[in-house]
């Protein structure tokens, strides 16, 4: 039962990222939607790897390093975010 909670939290967390930039309140670019891409990725990757689901694995190692890639580049600029 907690696993399923934990996968729901991290699945919220990439849900409102998306649902904020679709509905033009967030954009693609900011940090707060990386940091949400990232560590909802990041939470389901992990439960994936325990539950050896090899395939949502890929998919959500990929999605998290290019979340944190994205990431990087915004903080490095060091200017605000485009919208």
């Amino acid at each position: 039962m907690a696993d399923q909670l934990i996968q729901i939290f991290g699945a919220v967390l990439i849900l409102v990222g998306y649902a904020g930039a679709q509905l033009g309140r967030m954009s693609q670019h900011s940090r707060v939607y990386l940091v949400l891409n990232a560590a909802g990725s990041a939470i389901l990757g992990v439960l994936a790897g325990v539950y050896g689901q090899l395939g949502f694995l890929l998919l959500e190692a990929v999605w998290t390093g290019v979340s944190l890639w994205s990431l990087l580049v915004v903080v490095r600029r060091r200017t605000p975010a485009m919208k």
